[in-house]
């Protein structure tokens, strides 16, 4: 099985006006509530490719049930802590320029803190728990390494999307798969690429450290994958760019729910690639039959 953690969701609120001013009265020309968190999107790919998975993290309030009804009709299996305090909401205010007002999060309290690991106790060898998006306040900073001990204490694989010295710290602990973009790797070792080549030693440093595969997307230059003391590069399909929000977490459930169905890591790297691109391509995130008319023409060649 494959579980998502969303420590941190929300409602994304996307409001569009035309001409957006301060101050004044502004009118909408659409608007459109989507659930959000990093996690929640992987779920929602790992649904669109027909990939059983579960969803946990903290739900709590009107909002939190927005985003368990929309979940459970798309088809995942859902088994969030409910909390007592209200999941935020996250505006995004598109005008001639974004604008973006995210919320906090809710107040978290160890009870239900207790009653969130406690979904960690019937996870069995096999399993994997995908770990992505922001942290409330109110867990503290550490609250991702508390995860990953009960997930080594259950013998379950773990992937962490994270950047900084948080990743950089997690490499010992052997995640399943880290996706950094080139400029997250070059800022995670204080370095700057100028062309692929330069990006080569710091992958396999990733692996060296302990990470067991390594994607670095290159945005319209296609994507790197680090695995087994191989390495492989992918080119971008064509199409018009109209979203950058949740390509990463596309990529992240293309990779895992293919490789969990045949453990082909360039398989998995190839579904990763077209569900990415087909998330950039579209206004939401990605759905089956867009991905479906990518897989064809992502190539993939061994460096």
């Amino acid at each position: 099985m494959i579980y998502t953690v969303t420590l941190n969701p929300s409602i994304d609120y996307i409001v569009e006006v035309e001409e957006f001013k301060l101050g004044q009265v502004n009118r909408m020309q659409t608007s459109v509530k989507l659930p959000g968190g990093k996690g929640v999107n992987v779920s929602r790919i790992l649904n669109q490719l027909k990939v059983e998975n579960c969803a946990l993290g903290f739900l709590g309030g009107f909002t939190g049930n927005f985003i368990q009804k929309w979940l459970d009709s798309e088809g995942s299996t859902t088994r969030f802590t409910h909390i007592a305090d209200d999941t935020r909401i996250n505006i995004k205010l598109k005008g001639a320029e974004e604008t973006e007002i995210n919320g906090a999060g809710p107040t978290i309290d160890f009870t239900e803190v207790a009653t969130f690991f406690k979904e960690f106790d019937g996870m069995t060898k096999g399993d994997i728990v995908i770990l992505s998006g922001s942290i409330p306040p109110s867990l503290g900073t550490d609250f991702y390494n508390r995860i990953i001990a009960k997930c080594e204490a259950q013998e379950v694989e773990f992937m962490i999307d994270t950047t900084g010295q948080s990743l950089l710290d997690t490499l010992v602990r052997r995640p399943f798969l880290i996706k950094p973009n080139h400029h997250e790797l070059a800022e995670l070792f204080g370095v700057t690429f100028e062309c692929i080549e330069d990006i080569i030693p710091y992958g396999k440093k990733c692996l060296a450290l302990g990470a067991k595969h390594v994607i670095v997307s290159l945005a319209g230059d296609g994507a790197l994958l680090f695995a087994n003391d191989r390495i492989y590069k992918s080119n971008t399909p064509m199409g018009d760019v109209k979203n950058s929000v949740g390509a990463g977490d596309s990529m992240i459930g293309g990779f895992i729910g293919t490789y969990m169905m045949n453990k082909n890591v360039l398989d998995a790297f190839r579904v990763a690639v077209a569900t990415g691109s087909a998330t950039a391509f579209s206004t939401d995130l990605a759905t089956y039959d867009e991905i479906q008319k990518l897989i064809s023409e992502v190539e993939i060649s061994e460096l």
